[in-house]
């Protein structure tokens, strides 16, 4: 089945590509998360939208991701979030949190569908967390979570 994809989705590509894949991939899973999008030729329109979109947002080359990774890596982020007695936070950190944090420490403007969460992050600390700025380039920084709000 040929479909146009709306989002990254990691093996298969990026936003405006038409790819083939198995029917029941599309159907169950694509389709319904809002992945992507079926194939026809007024969706054929749609994908260079899609592209100007992403081209708007995206890392323009190689030196570009580089530079923005040496940005980001001497960055400090922190984050506030209500927490309860021990450090529990009420809920968990959320990328679009996170990509918030990056920009109000002064940062640049970060994809929240990039951001690599080392997991749930439900307890007040200090964590690592992988943005993946090119194919070729993944930057790391520290992600300090605080009790407040």
């Amino acid at each position: 089945m040929k479909i146009i994809l709306t989002q990254e989705v990691s093996g298969l590509g990026s936003p405006g590509d038409v790819v083939e894949v198995k029917d029941g991939y599309s159907r169950n899973y694509l389709l319904p998360q809002g992945f992507a999008i079926l194939w026809t030729k007024g969706g054929e329109k749609q994908v260079t939208s899609i592209k100007r979109a992403r081209s708007a947002r995206e890392i323009r080359d190689l030196g570009h991701a580089n530079e923005v990774k040496s940005q980001l890596e001497g960055l400090k982020v922190s984050l506030s979030a209500r927490a309860g007695d021990g450090g529990r936070l009420f809920g968990s950190v959320t990328p679009a949190e996170v990509a918030a944090a990056v920009k109000s420490a002064g940062g640049p403007d970060l994809d929240r569908r990039r951001l690599e969460l080392p997991g749930h992050i439900k307890s007040v600390g200090s964590y690592q967390v992988q943005v993946k700025l090119h194919p070729e380039v993944t930057a790391k920084f520290a992600l300090n979570v605080l009790a407040g709000k």
